[in-house]
């Protein structure tokens, strides 16, 4: 398994032409900002989707988006506010 190269803001901004230079030759970066992931910086025509299925780290959907449409939806015989006291109990 490869994982991805993580790069800070401040090195996106000031090395942006190497930057786009990795990216271009096919590899995908993180870019953080304050240590939490910011972005993906990706080749172009790269879905990083696609590419986390071929390296087997994800799995493709069993259905379309679509099929959401034909969920039947129920009405619940309680309130959500009772389901809500009957799980947390009284304490």
């Amino acid at each position: 398994m490869r994982y991805m190269d993580s790069i800070t803001h401040r090195e996106m901004r000031n090395n942006s032409a190497e930057v786009l230079r990795r990216v271009e030759a096919g590899e995908s970066l993180q870019v953080s900002n304050h240590g939490r992931p910011a972005a993906l910086i990706v080749p172009v025509g790269n879905d990083p989707l696609d590419a986390s299925i071929a390296a087997g780290t994800a799995r493709a959907a069993r259905t379309s988006v679509a099929s959401i449409a034909t969920i039947r939806r129920t009405t619940a015989t309680m309130s959500s506010a009772a389901i809500i006291e009957d799980v947390r109990g009284r304490w």
